[in-house]
């Protein structure tokens, strides 16, 4: 069996390479595990080695910036099997304004569009906290403004079965299998912007439950499938932020708690088949670049 994993920045992106790097090696090595061929990009022409490599193989995924994950995703579903969130979902999940604009149509809390004064100001296609910033100036071309939250940053790693939101050829009806709850470590430079830090797994926090109800309901919502991470403060009420329909670094630090591979869970999970539940031993903090140690 072969798996085919294409990470973007690797090849592409020198400044979340390192970052990228550390998922990559932590979803292959559990892919070698698990008795699988791992198959990855050779050189930065990531849309000539997706055709080149992804027929040869059983599964793939990709692992791309918010602004290129459909098309890749797209070209990757015409080659072989994608083990992660659909590229019609994750599409949707790139755009951030029309994502918040989604799950509050649905009853859940995101952060409000900006007033007068401090403001968060964030690309509308973004990736992690790149460009995002406090400031109170207005946002400009290809940017929106939110307001400031108060809150404990968290994110909540879910993987989908599929499909969580509408039907396919596999879909079971299951609920998204729940991996970690992980604490983000989010700083603010003096020149008002955001700089992710790396984080801990897992952690329980206060309002867990409410925490992780947010979560899956944003997740069903899209309708993601495979990875997800679905970033919330938890201020006054549960505020979803963030919807990233891939893996995430928090993924690094869960793989070296879990007791299950995350290769087996995810190809499972494309085929509606998820386990209920995984086990976690210990707790760990990781960095931006997924350098990891225990607590």
């Amino acid at each position: 069996m072969k798996a085919f994993l294409a990470e973007y920045s690797v090849c592409n992106d020198p400044e979340l390479a390192p970052e990228g790097a550390a998922m990559l090696a932590a979803i292959s090595e559990s892919f070698a595990r698990c008795g699988y061929d791992v198959v990855t990009p050779e050189g930065p022409d990531f849309e000539g080695e997706i055709r080149r490599l992804a027929p040869g193989c059983d599964v793939g995924l990709v692992i791309a910036p918010d602004h290129l994950i459909f098309r890749y995703t797209h070209l990757l579903e015409q080659f072989t099997h994608n083990i992660g969130c659909g590229s019609m979902n994750a599409a949707v999940c790139a755009n951030k304004q029309r994502t918040a604009a989604i799950l509050a149509r649905h009853g859940i809390e995101v952060p409000p569009d900006a007033g007068e004064g401090r403001r968060v100001v964030k690309p509308i296609m973004g990736c992690g906290a790149q460009g995002v910033r406090l400031t109170d100036e207005e946002p400009g071309a290809g940017e929106f403004a939110q307001a400031y939250i108060e809150g404990e940053t968290l994110s909540v790693s879910l993987v989908g079965s599929r499909v969580t939101g509408n039907v396919c050829e596999y879909y079971s009806g299951n609920p998204p299998l729940l991996l970690a709850v992980n604490r983000q470590e989010i700083a603010v430079a003096e020149d008002g912007s955001f700089r992710y830090l790396g984080g801990e797994t897992p952690v329980n926090p206060e309002r867990r439950e409410e925490v992780v109800s947010t979560a899956v309901h944003a997740m069903n919502v899209l309708g993601c499938q495979g990875y997800a991470g679905i970033d919330i403060i938890a201020g006054d009420r549960m505020y979803v932020v963030d919807v990233n329909p891939r893996p995430t670094t928090s993924l690094v630090g869960i793989a070296a708690v879990m007791e299950e591979e995350i290769a087996d869970i995810l190809v499972a999970a494309s085929h509606g088949e998820a386990p209920a539940e995984v086990h976690l031993f210990g707790r760990v903090r990781f960095d931006k670049d997924g350098r990891i140690s225990r607590i």
